[in-house]
């Protein structure tokens, strides 16, 4: 992809591994940074070890990574223990526990698991046993976090997910999805197809992912739907290692490209092998050209999208920052909030947001404090 500057050290660092015991100190210490941001800082640790290297980075750097590989697997070890405890809750629910994104790839132990930190863990259930599995939960100790009316109705109404839970105890938190795009977006995966192909994880009875197609589109469409950007490269570094891990599957290349199709996801689809390929050199075969290709956007808006996402997708850091590079996550912004909703719907929610929620939670807390004694 054409760049007024050079590409950032972090994505070089993955694009071209065999840079990085090149690396001047100074050199190190900005990567490290800019892979801080990206969240991908223990990915980084990963892709040393894995090339047999990190003995030949400077000392500072090895330890700093060390410490960060100490988190990393506290993290997975975390999700482990986290998916069985929601496992045990679910038990009674009718339906397998479908695991989504970070916690699929560590669970079903991706290369593209290798470092992942989390936040919340995602799960794909049907929409019928919403009541069951949010009851099961809140039994369990988790709890909701938005309590404002509106954005209960926000969830419950228009978006692909209950508002998010939090363990009471452990904090720990779960985001439940009955669909991977809100009912609100011009696209519709049928969420009953991506149940039916999910498959089981070895060793872990009642725990599936989704299909390899399927968790690539699915990866494709979170990162090239949504408006947040703060962690694009990290998403993007998913995308090019599940490709690479799956590329070699007999039959993979084609069945994605007809799964885009039935799950109208081939934009998303299209973006993803793009920018995966210019940005990271993600190896694609003749066959991809297929799943590729048909989700091509018109000349001028790819234009476009390129000069958006060149930028929107590097770390949030001032080294890897143009003068254009505020202006493209705030457009990128904006797209995601137009694909989720109408533009109506969309002028209503963001003025709600913007003016009322906030005089909400102002006379929310004036109550609480009153009812203090």
């Amino acid at each position: 992809m054409t760049r007024t500057s050079p590409l950032p050290l972090a994505v070089r660092a993955f694009r071209e591994p065999q840079c990085l015991t090149g690396l001047t100190p100074a050199e190190w210490q900005l990567l490290l940074r800019q892979c801080s941001k990206a969240n991908l800082d223990a990915r980084l640790y990963y892709l040393l070890r894995q090339r047999g290297e990190l003995a030949a980075i400077p000392p500072q750097a090895r330890e700093l990574l060390e410490w960060v590989h100490v988190i990393a697997e506290r993290h997975a070890q975390a999700v482990h223990w986290e998916v069985r405890q929601i496992l045990a809750a679910l038990r009674g629910t009718r339906g397998p526990l479908i695991l989504l994104k970070g916690a699929a790839y560590t669970t079903a132990q991706l290369p593209s698991g290798l470092g992942r930190l989390y936040s919340d863990i995602d799960i794909l259930v049907d929409e019928a046993l919403l009541p069951d599995v949010e009851t099961a939960l809140m039994l369990h100790g988790w709890h909701a976090t938005h309590h404002d009316a509106y954005d209960q109705r926000y969830y419950r109404e228009w978006m692909h997910e209950l508002p998010p839970m939090q363990h009471i105890h452990r904090q720990t938190a779960i985001d439940v999805h009955h669909a991977i795009l809100p009912r609100t977006a011009p696209a519709h995966p049928d969420p009953q197809q991506l149940r039916a192909g999910a498959v089981a994880v070895p060793g872990m009875d009642g725990v599936y992912v989704l299909a390899p197609e399927d968790m690539v589109l699915h990866s494709a469409t979170h990162l090239f739907f949504d408006g947040e950007c703060d962690h694009g490269l990290r998403d993007l570094v998913d995308l090019d290692a599940l490709l690479r891990h799956f590329s070699g599957r007999p039959g993979f290349w084609e069945g994605l490209a007809t799964r885009a199709v039935q799950l109208q996801l081939t934009r998303p689809l299209f973006y993803a092998l793009r920018y995966t390929e210019r940005l990271l050199g993600t190896p694609l075969p003749p066959q991809a050209a297929a799943a590729r290709e048909v989700g091509r956007p018109n000349p001028v808006l790819l234009a476009l999208m390129d000069r958006l996402y060149q930028r929107a997708l590097m770390p949030v850091h001032a080294s890897c920052d143009d003068r254009w590079s505020g202006t493209a996550r705030f457009m990128i912004y904006l797209r995601g909030n137009w694909l989720r909703m109408p533009p109506l719907l969309l002028a209503r929610h963001l003025f709600h947001k913007a003016f009322l929620s906030p005089k909400d939670k102002a006379a929310s807390e004036a109550e609480t404090e009153l009812d203090r004694p």
